[in-house]
């Protein structure tokens, strides 16, 4: 395993603490996890970053880190819902969307040229994501629950939003 692969398999380090953390937090607690969270979500960023200029993008890692993503994601969504702080329907929409994706891009039948990378709806997608589980796990005053909600419906739309586009039909001129 290349230096990339190593960075993203210890994105998915923070998922255990994050469970953990989030079963009965105190207020200290949820800002510790709101770190956690935030450090292994910046990893993502910098595991692609080296892949490409490292010129070590492998199978292995392109396998690994769209996986690793969607654990780092849904694991504090799930204790959220356990929290009571968001609805278990809008995490399965979440996801629903996630599992389509994954489905999509390991279809047999799709040429390789057709599976393609993140766009910018994906990469909006993910960063409301990240703000919206970050301000969701911070323990934040009452005054804040509804942009919190808000941060969050958003970010379900924007997944559904850049799942459609992900799989709508390509033109070709």
């Amino acid at each position: 395993m290349n230096l990339p692969t190593w960075i993203t398999v210890s994105r998915l380090l923070g998922v255990p603490f994050l469970l953990y953390g989030l079963q009965d937090p105190t207020p200290q607690t949820r800002w510790i996890m709101v770190g956690v969270f935030l450090v292994a979500s910046g990893t993502d960023w910098l595991d692609g970053y080296l892949a490409r200029r490292l010129n070590q993008v492998t199978d292995l890692g392109k396998f690994l880190d769209p996986l690793v993503d969607k654990l780092l994601v849904l694991a504090p969504l799930l204790s959220l819902i356990e929290l009571g702080q968001i609805p278990a329907w809008g995490v399965f929409m979440i996801l629903a969307r996630e599992l389509t994706i994954a489905g999509w891009r390991v279809d047999p039948n799709l040429q390789k040229d057709a599976i393609q990378g993140a766009n910018f709806w994906g990469k909006l997608k993910t960063v409301s994501q990240i703000v919206a589980i970050a301000l969701l796990i911070a323990p934040l005053p009452n005054s804040w629950q509804l942009f919190c909600l808000t941060a969050f419906w958003v970010s379900v739309a924007l997944t559904w939003i850049s799942g459609a586009i992900y799989l709508a039909p390509k033109r070709t001129s």
